[in-house]
């Protein structure tokens, strides 16, 4: 029987396996869409779709830098175990090779480039197959200047990417492992989103108010404590982790250098985690759900 692209997409749209996996089953089931069905099962393919609505917010992040150009990457998947599936990383080396190689600008671009004979987004199927969780490209961004570019792993949670104007290649280094710790919202004080700044305001007049103090002494201390959370959580105002007597303004001054930009990726940050009853949990896995 003529294994046809309506019959593969059939077959796709009924189990969520990739295109070459659909076909190869159908010449393998002489075009029986059943019986490809059943040997998919079998062999857990048609199962990646039943996992697209299970949280994945474990996972890794990888960074490739050659010289002045570096990309960040954040892959996901559903536990930690998996994190460190050697499928997952060779599948994780494979995706930031490629987007190194081929330039694409999303991620929607990333899953429908050409590897071989299939595609990213079905490569990606048949490993969330083989793993049996799933997995997805969350996000990356590239980062190409004329100026310095630094990047730092901690582990393979949290990688940070940062562009300079001036310095060198140890004082990149130093704050991307700066920023990995300290966690800064943005650069300077001037960067911080208006939202931010109204939510913490409210949050800081709530609190003084409970103390009971005047009008004008209240003013004060919501002002004082502007200040330092606007320190605390800008690049610029942080106490530089490897020396804090000296703030991250100081260190740049000295160095007659400045901050263009940076990018830190946190493994699952922003995720909303799911707490599952760990019996419910088992009885899940056992199933095969």
């Amino acid at each position: 029987m003529q294994i046809t692209a309506a019959l593969v997409k059939e077959l796709r749209e009924r189990t969520g396996a990739g295109m070459m996996d659909c076909k190869k089953a159908l010449q393998g089931a002489a075009g029986d869409i059943e019986a490809a069905i059943e040997a998919m099962r079998k062999s857990g393919a048609a199962n990646a779709a039943r996992k697209a609505d299970r949280i994945a917010a474990e996972g890794i992040i990888a960074i490739n830098q050659t010289g002045n150009n570096a990309i960040i990457l954040e892959i996901n998947c559903e536990t930690d175990f998996a994190a460190k599936d050697e499928h997952f990383l060779k599948f994780a080396d494979l995706v930031i090779d490629t987007i190194a190689a081929k330039e694409p600008d999303t991620t929607d671009a990333l899953m429908a480039l050409s590897i071989g004979d299939q595609t990213m987004e079905e490569v990606n199927q048949q490993l969330i197959a083989k793993v049996g969780e799933k997995i997805t490209i969350r996000r990356f961004e590239k980062r190409t200047t004329e100026g310095c570019l630094g990047s730092y792993l901690h582990g393979n949670r949290i990688g940070v990417v940062v562009e300079l104007e001036g310095g060198d290649a140890v004082l990149a280094k130093d704050l991307a492992m700066h920023i990995a710790a300290s966690r800064p919202i943005c650069i300077s004080e001037e960067q911080v989103k208006q939202d931010i700044l109204d939510k913490e305001r409210e949050i800081f007049s709530a609190q003084a108010a409970d103390s009971g103090k005047p009008a004008e002494i209240i003013e004060k201390m919501v002002a004082g404590r502007m200040k330092k959370f606007l320190k605390e959580n800008t690049l610029l105002g942080q106490p530089f982790v490897k020396d804090p007597d000296q703030n991250i303004e100081q260190l740049l001054k000295a160095a007659k250098a400045s901050v263009l930009s940076f990018t830190r990726f946190e493994v699952g940050e922003g995720i909303a985690k799911k707490s599952d009853n760990f019996a419910a949990e088992v009885m899940s896995q056992a199933k095969g759900v």
